[in-house]
């Protein structure tokens, strides 16, 4: 048998034979005789019956890091072609449901309260739109581009992009209204649908001169109200576009284009049944349909051609528009969509438990992309 003795720190064991097999401590510091490994910050109690420390600790920068799976050209039009086909398809649906020809009286008028009760869940689609979509995305976009460029602001600048939306939708409505009665005396659907409500309830127009009297009969959405709902929402459909485009990490982009396949179909719906809703003409809404469909694929091709351009004034500019976008929303959701399904007497425990239950349908979707 060798000399055994304790070693010092960094020594090895010169002697024959096996040494002894429980470490030695100093301090904070054991010393493995076996090996003559010293642990930093290990004691007794965190070392293994053999001198082994029982607990690693994993340094991040000694791993190397796998570098995401890059985004390639072909997931992206794949991701193009499939949200077009499906929002288009969503779009149609509805027109080819409830717009078909040779329907009897009794069938239009139940067809016509169907049509009522599923716009009341549309409506609590486009309340989780825009409560929980829009005006949140845009938020995150402008102060992340408002951080990006070294901006500190005490004017509260988000605030008012969104009331610029707001007054401009108002504005351009009240302009149109008041050319309409300089220009002479607005036919009976026209007045109805520029007027919407009045004092917080529907209103009843005779065909001549006179004060409106009050009815049961819910007013016309306005034609103008619902060019600003497709705009609005075409908008916004192009920004989440670009932020498939703009992804470069493809678990990332495959995420999110599914989560939008899931949110554009049910809004794609929503829309083609809001139209329906103001009396428009099939054409016209099948228009709007297209129309909708095609900004989603349109921002991801823009996405994909500008994402090594992309800076904080792009994203500045970006969330200008979405904020105005966001804004004429808010008027839309809360001066006509919800006024115009509540303004009935009839069927209003219903009609609130399908806009509870549209608002929380989109709700579940928006946790599901969280």
């Amino acid at each position: 048998m060798g000399t055994r003795r304790l070693w010092g720190r960094g020594e090895r064991w010169e002697g024959a034979g096996v040494p002894d097999s429980r470490p030695e401590a100093r301090g904070d510091h054991v010393v493995r005789p076996s090996r003559g490994l010293r642990v930093t910050g290990a004691t007794r109690s965190t070392m293994g019956p053999w001198g082994e420390p029982e607990l690693l600790v994993w340094r991040p920068e000694a791993v190397a890091s796998e570098p995401p799976v890059l985004v390639g050209l072909e997931v992206k039009l794949g991701a193009l072609v499939l949200l077009l086909v499906l929002t288009l398809l969503c779009s149609l649906v509805p027109i080819c449901v409830l717009r078909r020809p040779g329907a009897s009286h009794e069938g239009s008028a139940s067809r016509q309260k169907a049509l009522s009760l599923v716009s009341c869940f549309a409506g609590g689609v486009f309340l989780a739109t825009c409560l929980l979509d829009l005006l949140p995305d845009y938020l995150a976009a402008i102060d992340e581009a408002l951080a990006a460029l070294h901006v500190t602001l005490q004017f509260p600048l988000q605030e008012f992009i969104l009331a610029m939306g707001f007054f401009l939708v108002l504005v351009m409505e009240q302009i149109t209204l008041a050319y309409k009665e300089q220009s002479g005396p607005p036919p009976l659907e026209e007045t109805r649908a520029l007027l919407g409500t009045v004092n917080g309830g529907p209103q009843h127009w005779h065909d001549g001169p006179g004060v409106p009297q009050a009815s049961g009969a819910p007013a016309t959405p306005s034609a103008l109200r619902a060019c600003v709902l497709v705009f609005s929402l075409a908008l916004h459909s192009v920004f989440e576009g670009l932020a498939v485009g703009l992804q470069r990490d493809r678990a990332r982009a495959m995420e999110l284009c599914l989560a939008l396949l899931l949110h554009k179909g049910i809004l794609a719906v929503s829309l083609s049944l809001r139209l329906l809703q103001s009396h428009l003409r099939a054409q016209v809404v099948a228009g709007c349909g297209i129309l909708f469909s095609c900004m989603t694929p349109l921002g991801i091709g823009l996405g994909a051609a500008l994402a090594e351009s992309a800076g904080p004034l792009h994203q500045l500019a970006q969330s200008v528009l979405e904020g105005m976008a966001a804004g004429t929303f808010l008027y839309i959701t809360f001066l006509e969509i919800l006024p115009q399904e509540l303004a009935s007497s009839e069927q209003r425990i219903l009609k609130v438990i399908l806009l509870l239950a549209g608002f929380a349908l989109l709700t579940g979707l928006l946790f599901i992309q969280i």
